[in-house]
């Protein structure tokens, strides 16, 4: 079962990842074996996603993330909680972040 997002959660990207903004997208390259998928050994993050990782400064609760980006973005945020959160989901899943130890 993949592990959960909460609220309270504080995620960090991974050691074992490098990411670099090229032209305007943010690309995410594995530093090891294991990480994303096997087919594909880079990682993009759309405007939207890069927004959530540049956020991620080992203080920010996942909550503190969606609230930001809802004023920033003008919309719900129950909806942008819910992508937020779904987007670090993918991301642990694929051990592209981790959630920093409290």
């Amino acid at each position: 079962m993949p592990e959960k997002i909460r609220d309270q959660d504080i995620c960090i990207p991974s050691p074992d990842v490098v990411a670099r903004d090229i032209e305007g997208e943010l690309i995410i390259v594995p530093l090891t074996s294991g990480i994303g998928d096997m087919e594909d050994e880079l990682f993009t993050l759309n405007q939207t996603g890069k927004a959530v990782w540049e956020k991620m400064d080992g203080h920010r609760t996942v909550e503190d993330i969606a609230s930001f980006l809802s004023g920033q973005y003008n919309a719900e945020p129950g909806e942008i909680k819910e992508d937020v959160t779904g987007l670090l989901e993918e991301l642990l899943r694929r051990k592209i972040i981790v959630k920093k130890q409290k």
